[in-house]
């Protein structure tokens, strides 16, 4: 074994790279060396400072770094130094190979997206969230060296222009880590504990707090947007879809993708999978006034799909050929139209939505004396705690007589008469 030298006259220098195959070991034979600290040579006279090592019966090799770049005095403290943290319990090469191989950011959001969300409903939304706005500015990271910094900044970056989309990126990106926590892929879950109230918008706190909307039409609202959405410039099928919320109190979503097939009778069945909220099937009763706005809607629908000349896909709000209208296209309606629909631009929530019709209809259950229970479960709501668990019956009749008592109150308010004890369905069929 050669006794290193360095400089451009030592033995590092002069040692002759192989005649044949890619590279030849050259070992340190002075006192300062540690045991295997070495020189490798390639064919091309390249030279890098190595260690040779074992572990577990295991020969390894450990580059230190490329000559001169290193010189010989470092590269032997550095490999006195591997020596120790071998002694130790340490491996560099396992580490490294551990790192190499550690799941990033993106690579954990592919794995927890497949695992975690493929099926839900909110899987559209969740993938969104996480692969159009977390994984671009943190996708490249390791998950270990991920700080709760990190993703703040991403959070308040987002809060900036959608305060909403922002906190849902915050509780699917909690739900990630947790599953990296669970997998030991991270000893611990950076976003643990953190609320929405931590995150800061231009000094605003809670800037990701929800926006609790409390807008209710009021008596004449209620009147001016019924007596004048057929002359606001609405689509017919948009006029019937924000009416048909109006009486039964149901999701927006739900009215605009309602399907002939659930329709029995007097009787809508919504499907588990078209619920917002719940992973269970709703029965809605269809009161008069409810099958003539349906009637209104198919007649239209069965005009447009002749004029198409394609076959239609059974939706009852079918805009277009074999696909429904959208609550987005219900809420673009409204905005087109707030003048002469007669909207009223109530502070803080201004002009209202169709959701908003779905809490006035449930505002109005409360204004004819429907117990809470039943007019929960009228509006699609569903029990909670232990009457979930126990009371599975499901007040049929009793949501059929509140829907039957809201559709009374609403043709007095819209006759304009909301004291009066008779409603005029008969009146009332020619305005639908």
């Amino acid at each position: 074994m050669p006794r290193f030298t360095d400089g451009s006259t030592g033995t590092v220098a002069k040692l002759e790279p192989p005649t044949s195959g890619t590279k030849k070991l050259y070992f340190d034979s002075h006192k300062n060396s540690p045991t295997g600290f070495g020189l490798r040579v390639t064919s091309k006279g390249q030279r890098a400072f190595i260690l040779r090592y074992s572990v577990d019966g295991k020969r390894r090799l450990k580059t230190i770094g490329e000559w001169p770049t290193w010189s010989l005095e470092a590269a032997r403290i550095e490999a006195q130094v591997a020596l120790r943290d071998l002694a130790s319990g340490s491996d560099p090469l396992e580490e490294k190979r551990l790192r190499r191989d550690e799941h990033t950011i993106a690579d954990l959001a592919t794995e927890w997206l497949s695992k975690y969300a493929e099926g839900l409903k909110s899987e559209r939304d969740i993938r969104s969230a996480i692969k159009n706005d977390l994984v671009p500015e943190i996708g490249h990271m390791k998950v270990s060296d991920v700080r709760r910094r990190d993703v703040i900044r991403v959070f308040e970056a987002k809060a900036e222009t959608a305060p909403r989309s922002a906190a849902l990126l915050l509780q699917y990106s909690r739900k990630m880590l947790d599953f990296a926590t669970d997998r030991d892929y991270v000893a611990a879950n950076c976003l643990a504990g953190l609320k929405p109230s931590a995150i800061a918008v231009r000094g605003k706190r809670n800037a990701l707090a929800p926006v609790v909307r409390s807008r209710v039409l009021d008596d004449d609202e209620i009147r001016s947007f019924w007596t004048n959405a057929d002359h606001a410039n609405l689509h017919p099928l948009t006029v019937c879809a924000l009416r048909l919320v109006l009486v039964t109190g149901q999701r927006p979503g739900e009215i605009a993708g309602m399907h002939v097939s659930e329709i029995d009778g007097n009787i809508w069945t919504i499907p588990a999978g078209r619920r917002g909220k719940t992973d269970t099937a709703h029965k809605v009763y269809l009161t008069n006034l409810a099958m003539l706005i349906i009637e209104q809607a198919t007649r239209e629908k069965n005009r447009l799909t002749q004029r198409r000349a394609k076959p239609s896909g059974g939706y009852v709000f079918e805009a277009r050929p074999s696909a429904p209208i959208t609550n987005a296209t219900l809420s673009k309606a409204i905005s087109r139209a707030a003048v002469p629909l007669g909207i009223k631009n109530v502070k803080p929530h201004g002009n209202w939505t169709p959701h908003d019709l779905r809490r006035t209809m449930r505002t109005g259950l409360s204004a004819c004396k429907i117990r809470p229970d039943i007019a929960e479960l009228t509006i699609g709501h569903t029990k909670k705690g232990v009457l979930a668990t126990y009371d599975l019956h499901g007040f049929g009749a009793e949501r059929r007589d509140a829907l039957e008592a809201w559709e009374k109150r609403l043709l007095q308010i819209i006759d304009g008469d909301a004291d009066r004890t008779d409603g005029n369905i008969i009146t009332l069929e020619a305005k639908a």
